[in-house]
């Protein structure tokens, strides 16, 4: 690609000139990276031998940090230091709702981001501290969370939201932008990825306006990740040693294969993603013994060396490609990972933190698990029963016909106890009643045309279910 591509920069960035739906900053972020990706800047391969596993001065056990000051005004002033951001660019269409997916109802009538909110604000009521939300959307959320969080206008969270960029998605064919094809609508467009955070925060006018504010450190993290909450600990520390970035990292299991992890590499800490590792190396790297730990996506990062990076055009973080196909034209798109920039940063760290600050909800088969008495929510924190003894969660599969939420909530008249339930596996049209006791290893399938329906206040523990006949 890259020989054919190189006459074609020049062509492209005439094309990009004359798309007036985005801005100047886009157009050159775009043919930026584009520039980049041709001349062969794609995640290249590293040399396997130089790998080396992290020590704990660069991925330190949370159980070593120093205790959180007791003193409230000392907590003040830390919090007076930070800022929350959450990557709220995503739908939620894999799982059939329409919008942004933080509006997806979690627990309570409470949506992702209604839980964001009171945490905050819990947390600025309880210490006097004005710890602000930032909510960076991409061009398929952004109107609709305007209008979403004029609902928290009375809340004691000051809430700021910005746009990541726009850029056009490449014709494969022929190198030019997918716009400039007559595609006017949003499918001619995609947003880069979560490495695009830190130039929109900066050129987005945020970055100064938090710096003039006196804030020095920003949280990352997913908007779905339930676990992703302000941590005293881990900021404690980052603002004691100087670390620029801290990525937290947790123990893989082997749900977390394909995660990206951190390595010692040349003498720097950066990330090791699947699509940098030779062919022959990828069942070792998968493997949970030689690397343990992989990235949460839970990001801290110093304010000031973003805008040092931003601004020297540092951060040139490996380019992932993504193809699509929109009506049947083959199209590009290039995109970067925020957790790719850890190896720019001075001091940067991992943190092995608790699985319970990973707690992602990518299904249904998630949302049962935290709807679930397997969860508790209080003051917007959902937590973990504590009458659970197996410290991993069970393995949970719906079929086809829960994938969506507004189906998997029909479906269950009240959610199933899973307390005590190691595996669940569900398939074809079953309907759960109220009070519903699952545990141990279950299987239920329904046969082929046939409605299966659970009981009310059935107890099911260690079976396989095929009809009514074994229940």
């Amino acid at each position: 690609m890259a020989a054919v591509a190189t006459g074609n920069v020049d062509k492209l960035k005439s094309d990009v000139a004359s798309l007036s739906q985005i801005s100047e900053n886009e157009k050159n972020g775009f043919i930026n990276l584009v520039s980049r990706y041709v001349s062969g800047e794609e995640a290249q391969h590293v040399e396997w031998s130089k790998i080396q596993t992290p020590t704990d001065e660069v991925v330190v056990p949370y159980d070593g940090l120093a205790p959180t000051p007791e003193d409230p005004e000392e907590i003040k002033k830390l919090l007076d230091k930070l800022v929350v951001l959450k990557l709220n660019g995503g739908l939620g269409t894999t799982m059939g709702c329409t919008g942004p997916k933080s509006v997806i109802e979690v627990r309570n009538g409470l949506t992702f981001l209604d839980l964001i909110v009171i945490q905050i604000e819990n947390l600025n009521n309880k210490y006097g501290s004005c710890v602000p939300l930032l909510l960076m959307n991409s061009f398929n959320t952004h109107d609709d969370t305007q209008k979403i969080v004029e609902k928290y206008s009375k809340s004691n969270v000051q809430i700021h939201t910005f746009n990541q960029s726009q850029y056009p998605r490449l014709v494969v064919e022929d190198f030019s932008p997918l716009p400039s094809k007559g595609q006017t609508g949003k499918d001619g467009w995609y947003p880069p990825g979560h490495g695009d955070v830190f130039p929109s925060l900066k050129n987005s006018g945020k970055l100064d306006l938090l710096l003039s504010q006196g804030k020095e450190y920003v949280f990352i993290a997913n908007s779905d990740n339930l676990g992703a909450v302000v941590d005293l600990k881990i900021l404690h520390h980052l603002i004691q040693k100087k670390n620029e970035y801290c990525m937290e990292v947790t123990p893989k299991t082997l749900a977390d294969v394909k995660g990206g992890t951190l390595i010692s590499y040349e003498g720097r800490v950066q990330l090791l993603e699947i699509a940098q590792v030779p062919d022959q190396h990828v069942n070792e790297f998968k493997s949970i013994e030689k690397f343990k730990i992989f990235n949460t996506n839970n990001l801290w990062v110093n304010l000031n060396a973003i805008k040092r990076l931003v601004e020297a055009d540092a951060l040139k973080m490996e380019i992932i490609p993504n193809p699509k196909e929109v009506d049947g034209v083959k199209v590009l798109q290039l995109e970067t990972a925020a957790g790719a920039t850890i190896r720019f940063f001075n001091h940067a760290i991992g943190i092995n933190v608790p699985r319970s600050r990973f707690l992602p909800v990518k299904a249904t088969s998630d949302l049962l698990l935290v709807q679930s008495d397997l969860y508790t929510l209080q003051d917007g924190f959902v937590t973990r029963n504590s009458a659970r003894k197996n410290p991993e969660n069970p393995t949970i599969e719906l079929g086809p016909e829960f994938k969506k939420v507004g189906s998997y909530l029909s479906r269950f008249k009240s959610i199933p106890s899973i307390l005590e339930l190691e595996s669940l596996k569900v398939s074809g049209d079953v309907w759960f009643g109220a009070g519903v006791v699952l545990k141990g290893k279950v299987t239920i399938t329904a046969k082929s045309g046939v409605k299966l329906e659970i009981p009310d206040n059935a107890v099911i523990a260690n079976k396989d279910i095929n009809g009514p006949e074994d229940l």
